[in-house]
């Protein structure tokens, strides 16, 4: 799982683990800090294993891939995550944000899923969940780069969903919502306030509620779910 600690990644983590998967996230951090959060895990009963990756660099994530081979491991289920914001207009916005946000957020995707695809598709079984978000499906002002990038997301889940679909692997998106993140609930009082008036359920979404759905969709149970883009984000937005 790209981007597992912190946030959203961090619940889906600990869903996984619950539903008795071995997990493996990938981080950008420095040791020190992996360790502080694998040891702060591993306290709750989460025993996680971390890959340190560059996940906008091919040749990273082949490097991260082969280290997880040579370790034991073999991938059956995969949750692109990773993702960063660069917000501006596009009047604004230099070429370097907006090509930043393109290459963790989109080309990750390809990066991480080109070098683990072939042995879910040789094992007969896979799970790939890439994590988009609302914003890839309405837009939002200041974000025509994260709102690409996103929507690019389930043009790749589509398309790739239908070339293994025989193979034994579903390929699924899962698009959020506005959740209660430390990086969302740090916004002034005001901008939040309005962003919640906008959500027909009257809240923030949970970390927790996201982490089930992508669980569920790991599982056997969801065998027959293929190339669909699922929202969870409290009515938000309805399509």
């Amino acid at each position: 799982m790209t981007g597992g600690m912190g946030g959203l990644g961090e619940a889906i983590a600990r869903a996984l683990h619950d539903a008795g998967n071995r997990v493996l996230v990938t981080h950008a951090r420095d040791e020190g800090s992996a360790r502080d959060w694998l040891a702060a895990e591993k306290a709750k009963g989460y025993d996680f294993i971390s890959y340190d990756v560059n996940v906008a660099d091919f040749d990273s994530c082949q490097r991260m891939v082969g280290r997880i081979v040579s370790d034991g491991h073999q991938v059956d289920i995969l949750v692109n995550n990773a993702g960063i914001t660069r917000d501006a207009t596009l009047h604004k916005l230099d070429k370097e944000n907006w090509s930043a946000v393109l290459r963790v957020n989109l080309d990750s995707v390809f990066n991480v899923t080109k070098p683990l695809l072939d042995g879910m598709t040789e094992r007969g079984w896979g799970r790939i969940i890439n994590i988009s978000s609302i914003n890839g499906s309405k837009g939002q002002f200041g974000q025509t780069n994260y709102s690409a990038a996103k929507a690019g997301m389930h043009g790749f889940t589509k398309a790739l969903a239908q070339e293994v679909a025989r193979k034994g692997v579903t390929v699924n998106t899962v698009s959020p919502g506005y959740l209660a993140t430390k990086m969302v609930t740090a916004v002034p009082e005001d901008v939040l306030s309005k962003i919640v008036s906008g959500i027909p359920v009257g809240r923030l979404g949970q970390p927790d509620e996201i982490a089930a759905l992508v669980a569920f969709i790991a599982s056997d149970a969801a065998a027959y779910m293929t190339g669909s883009n699922v929202s969870m984000n409290g009515g938000q937005h309805m399509y």
